[in-house]
């Protein structure tokens, strides 16, 4: 798009903006004097009041309504005339723009902003930053398949710094909706089913996008390779009925708290700075109307002074709901529930003023949501340097370099989990002599950086071939069939991939889902491997060639009859601009597959919702036909939660407690010794799950408590500590207080979530009461005691 006057060069535009910038800060303090607001307006907390508040309240004060319904105003940028968002931030119509992509554009518009609007406040640039900007890392889902948040937290780390390089300062990620449905495509886009694991990851990409939240000045967040992260979507998004994308979610108190809610709050406990809003209704409330989750919850419970925002159209969207019969009622509903930002929609800018004026809608309410908005943009240090480390040049030097591309590949790595492998297929030997790759999928690059690859381009990626032709011997022929595409039933290829299988001596098939088929708006009814897939992997299991299977897909897939079939099989995921390297490396033994799921796989989809965290029932699974089971199918699944194997054999021991009573404000030791009993250097992710006995109320069959990456060497062996309190063992009893309640607690570790040895322990208090146990952060800047 054309940004900026016509008759100046982009080049000229940006020349000297760092003294240009510099000046439109000290203007914009004497326009504040000038109006006399610095000096008049005194925050709410008064002489303590920090600076960001005084400059925040001062600030504010100087503006007209029509200036702060434009902050609160979000637009797109693509598809809009130049003169009519040239005119628009002129006047101070908006605030925060996003689809506006490149250090040379945004600058051009920032300074359009700063230079030539009444009170100079800068926009603010966002985009869908989710595994990566131009460096794809792999999907969220696999990337949470590495039970390894610091690698999370890396990608991150390098996402930002690409984005921030490129003019952007906001991105609308980390998803940390737990979702337990498969079949709803955005599934992808979180860390899976357990809401302790994703609290984890929502954590660590917090911290990745952001900087170090130890760092209470905000000065990492003010750095030129950070950007403000958000927590979305608020809440129980992905409990969506159906596995329907934008579906309500028919959620119970006791879920919303203890499933749903806690990756959200351990993202503000990581300094989160914004919140989306989700598309989802709960009990009747869309959340962009909700006051309980976005105010009481969110800003009232978690004392989160951040901004939230709106998803695209989510408030205008609040009248098909059936909550409000027009705009303005759609707008005033929004902004009392506490969504700040309207993206996209324009119903703040447009028809909130009347409101505003005749008292419809509360100016404190209005003045709040605008505070949060300028508080945002001062901590990411937009009034000191508006272009926040934007330049052509150091995007060039920062954007998919030789180092962010060998952090991919190590992340691809750690994410592919290998889910098969009987009779020791893998690892392949680099001289197999004639090598078969098989699929319509091995060569498609766009599908390994998945539907949400940001400003990617699909020529970026290593395609699986590309990986494999690589990897082997010089003396190894590999040898190419298109076969079958999932996006089509057509066998015609069959015939000929057959012809191919039986000239090689392994068979390599690459199966799954296309890019298009998860993600936003891509929810699917069956499970199966769509199109001719799995006549394919028939066809050619029937050569009696050796055969292994690369899945390449963004949500469990129902595998049953897959498995049967390959003896060997590989989830690789969506794995990003390094995925065909970091696939051959697992397959040729460069790297010992170290992955676990982080969400059940079922047998059919008739099974869904499945995952390992269930309750129980009075007639628990059992062979006795009365009892909760299916008749046609077994109840468990086909691959469990945190499954994953390795080309070692790692065995663990019978975990030992520090004590076996645990009393209010003290602490328990467990350890266990893991061992190599194998050959082959590996990671094993040791796992410690915890059940509550007997309760109040019904309690889940097991709860992940803990878990730790641990590498070993041939034979080597190590003993691993966890530590339990009072927070891994709290539930929300019948009155929905949360407390510990007294009583016996068995805790087991292992490499899933599956039968192993287990040991016991009490908890007990001075008067055999429940002892209450509020939300707390653990850790970050949000850290209270």
């Amino acid at each position: 798009m054309k940004a900026g006057p016509d008759t100046r060069s982009l080049r000229s535009l940006l020349r000297d903006d760092s003294r240009r910038a510099a000046r439109v800060a000290v203007a914009l303090l004497l326009t504040l004097l000038g109006t006399g607001c610095l000096s008049a307006t005194r925050a709410p907390d008064g002489p303590r009041a920090t600076g960001e508040e005084r400059f925040v309240d001062s600030l504010l004060a100087a503006m007209t309504l029509d200036e702060k319904l434009g902050q609160l105003n979000q637009l797109s940028a693509d598809g809009m005339a130049g003169d009519t968002l040239t005119t628009l931030i002129r006047r101070g119509g908006v605030g925060s723009l996003m689809d506006v992509i490149g250090a040379d554009t945004t600058r051009a518009l920032q300074r359009l902003a700063i230079e030539g609007s009444r009170l100079r406040v800068p926009l603010l640039f966002a985009d869908d930053v989710i595994h990566g900007f131009r460096t794809i890392f792999p999907i969220p889902l696999a990337e949470a398949s590495s039970w390894d948040p610091p690698l999370a937290e890396g990608s991150a780390r390098i996402a930002a710094m690409e984005a921030a390089a490129n003019g952007i300062a906001w991105t609308y990620a980390p998803m940390v909706d737990v979702a337990r449905d498969p079949r709803w495509g955005r599934i992808m886009e979180g860390s899976g089913e357990d809401p302790f694991l994703g609290s984890a990851f929502a954590a660590a990409r917090v911290r990745g996008f952001q900087g170090d939240p130890s760092l209470r000045s905000g000065q990492a967040l003010r750095a030129p390779t950070a950007i403000a992260a958000t927590a979305k979507h608020f809440a129980a998004y992905g409990a969506a009925e159906g596995g329907r994308d934008y579906n309500g979610a028919d959620i119970s108190e006791r879920a919303l708290r203890e499933v749903y809610l806690p990756p959200f709050h351990a993202a503000v406990c990581a300094g989160a700075q914004t919140v989306m809003a989700g598309f989802n209704e709960i009990a009747g409330i869309p959340s962009h109307a909700n006051r309980r989750l976005l105010t009481d919850i969110l800003r009232g419970e978690w004392h989160f002074d951040g901004t939230v925002v709106s998803d695209w159209n989510g408030v205008v969207e609040l009248i098909p709901h059936g909550v409000a019969g027009d705009r303005a009622t759609a707008g005033a509903l929004a902004l009392h529930a506490g969504v700040d930002i309207d993206m996209v929609s324009q119903i703040y800018s447009r028809d909130l003023a009347a409101l505003v004026r005749d008292g419809r809608v509360s100016q404190r309410e209005l003045d709040e949501a605008v505070r949060r908005v300028l508080r945002l943009k001062y901590r990411l240090g937009l009034f000191a340097d508006p272009y926040h480390g934007a330049d052509a040049g150091r995007a060039r030097a920062v954007t998919l370099t030789p180092a962010n591309r060998a952090a991919a590949r190590q992340a691809a790595r750690e994410s592919i989990v290998l889910l098969e492998n009987r009779g020791g297929v893998l690892p392949l030997t680099r001289d197999v002599g004639t090598l078969a790759v098989i699929g319509a999928l091995a060569t498609d690059s766009a599908a390994a950086i998945g539907s949400w690859a940001a400003r990617a381009r699909a020529s970026d990626a290593i395609t699986v071939l590309q990986g494999i032709r690589g990897a082997v011997s010089p003396r190894t022929q590999v040898l190419l069939a298109r076969g079958a595409s999932p996006e089509s039933d057509d066998t015609s290829g069959i015939a000929e991939a057959v012809r191919v299988a039986r000239r090689a001596s392994v068979a390599v098939l690459v199966v799954g889902e296309s890019r298009d088929m998860t993600g936003e708006a891509s929810s699917r009814a069956s499970l199966e491997l769509p199109g001719a897939q799995l006549r394919l992997v028939q066809a050619v299991q029937a050569t009696g060639v050796p055969t292994v299977v690369v899945l390449m897909n963004g949500r469990p897939l129902a595998l049953s009859r897959l498995s049967e079939l390959a003896p060997a099989m590989v989830e690789t995921w969506f794995g990003g601009v390094e995925a065909g390297n970091a696939t051959a490396d697992v397959l040729f033994g460069d790297y010992n597959p170290s992955g676990k799921l982080p969400v059940t796989f079922p047998r059919a989809v008739g099974q869904v919702p499945i995952y390992a965290a269930h309750g129980n029932t009075g007639r628990p699974p059992s062979d006795n036909r009365y009892t909760s089971r299916y008749i046609d199918l077994p109840w468990t699944p086909l691959y469990p939660f945190g499954h994953g194997l390795s080309y070692t054999t790692f065995t663990s021991s019978a975990p030992r407690l520090s004590a076996t009573v645990l009393r209010p404000g003290d602490s328990l030791d467990v350890t266990v010794d893991v061992a190599n009993r194998g050959s082959v250097a590996g990671d094993e992710v040791v796992q410690l799950y915890l059940r509550d006995d007997v309760a109040s109320v019904s309690r889940p069959v097991q709860e992940l408590r803990g878990f730790q990456r641990v590498h070993l060497a041939p034979r080597e062996s190590r003993t691993v500590h966890f530590v339990i309190g009072e927070q891994a063992l709290a539930l929300y009893d019948a009155s929905m207080t949360r407390v510990v309640e007294p009583g016996t607690f068995t805790v087991w570790i292992g490499p899933a979530a599956a039968p192993a040895s287990r040991v016991q322990f009490r908890f007990e208090t001075a008067d055999g009461a429940s002892r209450p146990v509020p939300e707390r952060c653990e850790e970050g800047p949000n850290r209270r005691p």
